[in-house]
């Protein structure tokens, strides 16, 4: 391992407790990356093979869409969970349709409030030609701590106060981020990174490095981690390595938990860069491969419940209607069918007994009244990984 050095130490002090924070030195690293290793050449090939895999087989699908509405609840989900929520996929659902009870409300918001995020994020790089920037970071932030618990952690703001990871006290924690006074220039040096185009640093090794930059500035009073896994898929969307936001790290960071926050600290005591690297691109050629895979199943579960739809006869045409619009949101409800379909209520609701005694939907709330239905095979291969911590 090449030894660098990544920033340097202040001193501060709170409540008469003295500690060191640390302030990181600009990207791109000094001296620069050892990128032509051989493990990591090989490890590159296999993530941009797999990436490429991922962007072509999304085309595939009827709709696009259908896949991605869940697949991004799926990473908001799994980002929140390594910051603690207890919410389960359907829980969100449930939430989105306002039919949620039991459901931990505030868990299920912020999860909510990560799907907003990376939505306004998409919209203001694509149609509003807006740049990647520390502006439209803000408005990710203000739109991911908006309401619930988020509501008093300056959402929008950056942070006007010291904040420590770990421990009761900045001297007992496990790494202290830049002081307040650091932190305009430490974000001007990452704004300027952002903006480097793609000829001078691969996306995928930007997308590496800028995450671990952003957690370790550390810039808000709250959501750094959420927003600084969001920020991958922004910046890999943003660089037209991805058409669409396809690839979430979360799972393979949740599975990998300590190792990942070993591979932070890896970075900034030993100016590790490589190491992270390594276990960066590995995930993003492991979670590709996974969503590849996820994608072919989803498509043989359609064509298969699609052909026993068909031959129901006289039946199908009906059920096969409703049947889409399942294929489209997954957890749906008969009054979340009708405006959709020139059916009546009794028609649709008749067409969904025929698929719960098919064994293509179930009933998730138990009531007599506002029942939900879900998908229930399409809904499981999404929630593969999804289970609360």
């Amino acid at each position: 391992m090449l030894s660098r050095s990544t920033g340097h130490y202040v001193p501060g002090s709170l409540a008469g407790s003295r500690y060191q924070a640390f302030v990181p030195d600009p990207l791109p690293p000094q001296p620069p990356l050892e990128l032509s290793r051989s493990d990591l050449i090989a490890r590159k090939e296999r993530a941009d093979q797999a990436l490429g895999r991922l962007d072509g087989i999304t085309l595939m699908l009827p709709d696009p869409e259908l896949f991605l509405y869940q697949y991004v609840r799926k990473e908001a989900l799994l980002s929140s969970q390594i910051e603690g929520t207890q919410s389960s996929l359907s829980d969100l659902l449930l939430f989105e349709l306002d039919e949620a009870p039991g459901v931990p409300i505030d868990d299920v918001e912020e999860v909510s409030n990560y799907v907003a995020a990376l939505n306004h994020g998409l919209k203001r790089l694509r149609e509003d030609n807006f740049p990647l920037s520390l502006r439209l970071i803000r408005e990710m932030h203000a739109l991911l701590l908006r309401g619930g618990r988020g509501a008093g952690k300056q959402p929008g703001e950056f942070r006007k106060g010291q904040v420590w990871i770990g421990g009761a006290t900045p001297a007992l924690a496990h790494f202290v981020p830049p002081p307040p006074e650091s932190l305009d220039e430490a974000l001007a040096d990452f704004e300027r990174f952002l903006h480097v185009p793609a000829t001078d640093t691969s996306p995928l090794i930007k997308a590496a490095l800028a995450h671990v930059q952003f957690e370790t500035i550390h810039p808000f009073s709250d959501g750094n981690g959420r927003l600084g896994r969001l920020l991958i898929a922004l910046i890999l969307c943003n660089e037209g390595v991805l058409r669409e936001p396809s690839l979430y790290l979360s799972l393979y960071f949740k599975r990998r938990r300590a190792d990942y926050y070993d591979m932070l600290n890896g970075v900034r005591v030993h100016g590790d860069w490589e190491a992270w690297l390594g276990f960066f691109l590995d995930g993003v050629a492991d979670t590709a491969q996974q969503a590849v895979d996820a994608v072919q199943r989803l498509l043989a579960l359609l064509t298969r419940d699609r052909a026993r739809i068909a031959a129901l006869g006289t039946r199908a045409g009906n059920v096969g209607l409703v049947f889409e619009q399942f294929a489209r949101r997954v957890l749906l409800g008969v009054p979340q069918v009708q405006p959709h379909l020139a059916l009546s209520a009794p028609t649709i609701r008749s067409a969904i007994r025929t698929l719960e005694a098919m064994e293509i939907v179930n009933e998730l709330t138990g009531q007599r009244r506002h029942r939900v239905f879900a998908y229930s095979e399409y809904l499981a291969i999404l929630s593969e990984g999804a289970q609360p911590l």
